[in-house]
């Protein structure tokens, strides 16, 4: 992990269901729990991954995806279908969440076992179905997200996470911004403020107003002896 990041976190959530039983959801739990440490573990990915569990229902999908909205630390969220999930059960949960989304599509195992595969298996590893289902929910709410296809241990795979962490923590710090404009007029109000209203709609910031004159002590303190420090030469010199 990079320590600039150490303070944030990248939450991994589990599609499943109950439809399999409970023995199929302590396997998926498993299965989710050692991939999150293999990937933390290999070095690639610059935000710590922390898995919160599997969700079953549309309850819980919704739950795990308020918390993490309110958790200061959680600066986006990786969801992995690992059985057939269905995703109704997910549109509550994804309208929910705002901050950044990343959908992994993958598989727990590497090959597929043809000498000892049941229906067992089967049921229990779908997500070439759990996972298209997911994107076409995701894409039939127009909800923005980033989606990654490949097996969870390929460095490609990693890259392309390691990628959208940075930009999600870029995201979130955005968030926390102080950003001043100076010499609005009519501060706030929406009709006037169009690029303003434009960038806390789509970026989330919020742009404030503060007269030019507070800047004019600033400018006034500044000598011409430390502009001529900065800047040597006469203005002919410089081109100027």
């Amino acid at each position: 992990m990079i320590k600039a990041f150490e303070n944030l976190e990248v939450w991994f959530v589990t599609g499943a269901q109950l439809l399999y039983g409970g023995d199929a959801v302590v396997q998926v739990d498993g299965h989710s729990q050692k991939m999150v440490d293999g990937m933390n573990e290999s070095g690639i990915l610059p935000v710590k991954l922390v898995y919160k569990g599997t969700a079953n229902s549309s309850a819980e999908v919704a739950d795990v995806m308020s918390r993490a909205e309110a958790e200061p630390k959680c600066i986006g969220v990786i969801t992995w279908m690992h059985t057939f999930s269905p995703a109704k059960m997910w549109i509550h949960g994804m309208q929910k969440l705002r901050k950044p989304l990343l959908h992994l599509h993958t598989q727990f195992n590497e090959e597929i076992p043809w000498d000892t595969m049941d229906m067992d298996f089967m049921n229990l590893n779908q997500s070439a179905h759990g996972d298209r289902e997911f994107g076409h929910i995701l894409a039939r709410m127009r909800k923005g997200h980033k989606t990654v296809v490949g097996y969870w241990k390929d460095r490609t795979t990693l890259d392309h996470i390691a990628v959208w962490e940075r930009v999600a923590a870029a995201w979130a710090d955005a968030q926390d911004c102080r950003i001043i404009r100076f010499g609005d007029q009519m501060n706030n109000v929406a009709v006037t403020d169009g690029d303003k209203v434009e960038a806390e709609m789509r970026l989330g910031y919020h742009v404030d107003y503060m007269p030019f004159s507070s800047v004019m002590p600033y400018f006034e303190a500044v000598k011409d002896a430390d502009v001529d420090e900065l800047v040597p030469g006469e203005q002919g010199e410089l081109g100027i």
